[in-house]
């Protein structure tokens, strides 16, 4: 219990000290780019447009509703997280001792890997409704509404207007995208620690830990389309401007938005909040407009 509860609060913390990077990211996710391009060099030197960064968008916001404003959404995902971890923890102790494993084994790997999935799918099918409130939050930055206003205001209106579904809008991709980031992570950190490091190294757990971080990069990089598509879905066709024509098209299936931004070549939307180039031909609404 004692160290749930400490879980709970380093990840609380590290949840708020993030939101305002979360929040810019999603705003640029659903395709919202209120300042115009600027001209600026790439890493080779070479003059591009550039779609503005990280500090220019939250100037922007914090221009527009203050400092407090780079924190919508905060109080749904802070339940989120604490609901999440609590879930997640009991369900590995559950699954903590019914099989035993070899450790090293490349079976040991899998069965930690099966036990981790299956808590992390709880946690995520359990709190995904503050997932959706949490992004609504965010994009009623667009069209500067209030329809979610507070956690369970939300919750009633999401179930008076779509029912039970609306509260898992993008569920899917978000957990395929965990599953798969989830699987590509720990069987390559397991083929590097196993061919690729040697034991009688010196530092050899420092070695492992950094070759578990350096996958776990590779692998968020890899699904990062599933967790695009997820937030687009979890925002579309809600009644808000970000997710409604013309801002946005209205997709029938987590699919078709998959097929439209892969088409579009957009499937990397808000990977990166730095030297965002403006790729040519494709058109971004900046405040009502289009430009090309």
């Amino acid at each position: 219990m004692a160290d749930t509860c400490g879980q709970v609060i380093l990840g609380s913390g590290l949840t708020v000290l993030s939101h305002p990077l979360m929040y810019i990211k999603v705003l640029v996710q659903v395709g919202h780019e209120p300042l115009p391009p600027s001209l600026g060099q790439n890493i080779f030197g070479r003059q591009v447009y550039q779609l503005p960064g990280l500090f220019a968008y939250a100037k922007h916001i914090i221009k527009i509703d203050g400092k407090a404003g780079l924190f919508k959404g905060l109080v749904p995902r802070l339940c989120a997280g604490t609901i999440g971890t609590v879930v997640h923890s009991k369900i590995v102790q559950v699954l903590g001792g019914q099989k035993k494993d070899v450790d090293g084994a490349l079976q040991h790997v899998v069965n930690e890997t099966n036990k981790e999935m299956i808590a992390r799918s709880f946690a995520t099918i359990v709190t995904h409704p503050f997932h959706v409130v949490t992004l609504r939050c965010m994009v009623q930055f667009i069209g500067r509404e209030t329809k979610y206003s507070g956690v369970f205001d939300s919750i009633i209106t999401i179930y008076r207007e779509e029912g039970m579904l609306g509260f898992f809008a993008g569920l899917i991709p978000r957990l395929l995208g965990d599953i798969f980031a989830l699987w590509i992570c720990n069987l390559l950190a397991h083929f590097i620690n196993t061919y690729a490091i040697d034991d009688t190294m010196s530092h050899t757990g420092e070695i492992k830990n950094c070759s578990q971080a350096v996958t776990g990069f590779f692998a968020s990089m890899l699904t990062y389309p599933f967790v695009l598509v997820s937030n687009i879905m979890a925002v579309n066709n809600c009644g808000l401007t970000g997710g409604l024509p013309p801002y946005a098209s209205i997709y029938p299936t987590w699919m078709h938005c998959w097929k439209h931004l892969s088409r579009e070549g957009n499937m990397s939307r808000g990977n990166s909040l730095f030297f965002r180039q403006l790729p040519a031909g494709k058109t971004y609404t900046i405040d009502q407009k289009r430009f090309y």
